[in-house]
């Protein structure tokens, strides 16, 4: 591939709109030349949650200012776009079909070929963006609002699932818990703020099969056992949850955190131990946690496993992610894109069947 292929990326799965601009040139990692992102979470924060159809509607009316602000940054224009990306699935219907249709017909406008890509491999991928991108074969944790899955890669586009949520994702444990604790939206975040003030061993709260002999993930109990530990609290002090006192909610952030922080590692060590590999990735919004790269970071170390993220600035939904997939697709050959305008979202959409 000796033409560099300049791949424009939509993201507009949930609540973040994103595009990128990315150069693919011959066998060499893509390169990211701009990328834009706005966050929907000051709207969604008065009711607590993404509202759906509000989520569709400030798509419309970002994607394409982002569009141009990228072009800008990239000092590229529309015309030198060669292929056009967006995230097909999985994500909120509404939202997808914002990013799907403008995609489609950016691409049709120009005479361009468009690809559908999968949000997660975006996230799967997303290390590649970084500083010190990872090398093929790897595990990969996923691990965000949604979902919360181990895969064993092999390459672009070979995806062996070892493990995965049973019920709740490891974020929405967080949000729950958070909401739980009065925190507000959007609650991870807010609850590794103030888990940092708190202490970890303060309450024994349950570890959901970290014995279980598999891979599987469980957060639902975990976050029941918060809200019956929090309950119990109030309930002694006489008060609503959200007025105990600052230190008591603070340890019970931090033993929360604590508890899924386990589970997270102890079951990606074990994932290297079961495939052999010395190599793990970890990508989604839960990434992030501080908590979790510096356990992570320590145990992998002891056992003389190497660990990649993704830039913290692209460990949330963006663009970029969803460009780079679409790019590392076409230069390995896995996808070609195509001049069929005609589009579909999938909603539900398992990466292991991509």
């Amino acid at each position: 591939m000796a033409k560099t292929l300049q791949v424009l990326g939509i993201e507009s799965s949930c609540d973040e709109t994103g595009v990128a601009l990315v150069a693919l040139h011959g066998d060499d990692l893509p390169v990211l030349l701009a990328h834009a992102l706005y966050s929907q979470i000051e709207m969604h924060q008065a009711y607590g949650g993404v509202v759906p159809e509000l989520a569709s509607r400030d798509h419309i009316r970002r994607v394409l200012p982002l569009t141009q602000q990228v072009l800008l940054d990239s000092g590229c224009t529309l015309a030198e776009v060669d292929v056009v990306a967006f995230t097909r699935g999985p994500g909120l219907a509404g939202a997808l079909l914002v990013g799907a249709g403008v995609a489609c017909a950016l691409a049709a406008a120009l005479k361009k070929p468009v690809l559908g890509v999968h949000h997660l491999e975006g996230h799967l991928l997303s290390p590649f963006l970084s500083a010190d991108p990872p090398q093929f074969p790897f595990v990969a944790l996923l691990v965000s609002g949604g979902h919360t899955q181990l895969m064993q890669v092999n390459g672009v586009g070979r995806y062996i699932l070892l493990g995965e949520t049973i019920d709740d994702a490891a974020g929405e444990a967080f949000d729950k818990s958070a909401k739980l604790l009065g925190l507000g939206y959007p609650g991870g975040p807010a609850l590794a703020v103030l888990a940092e003030q708190g202490r970890a061993a303060a309450y024994a709260l349950p570890r959901p099969l970290l014995k279980s002999g598999n891979l599987d993930f469980s957060f639902a109990g975990l976050k029941t056992a918060v809200m019956v530990q929090a309950r119990k609290l109030a309930l002694a002090q006489g008060c609503l949850v959200e007025d105990l006192p600052a230190a008591v909610l603070a340890d019970l952030a931090a033993s929360t955190q604590a508890a899924i922080v386990e589970v997270l590692v102890k079951k990606s060590l074990a994932a290297l131990a079961q495939t052999g590999m010395k190599r793990l990735v970890v990508a989604g919004g839960v990434g992030a946690n501080r908590r979790l790269r510096e356990q992570l970071n320590a145990e992998c170390a002891r056992r003389q496993v190497r660990v990649h993220y993704p830039e913290l600035h692209l460990c949330t939904d963006n663009g970029a992610m969803i460009a780079m997939a679409a790019a590392m697709r076409l230069q390995s050959g896995q996808q070609t894109a195509s001049a069929v305008y005609a589009f579909d979202v999938k909603p539900r959409w398992p990466l292991d069947l991509l």
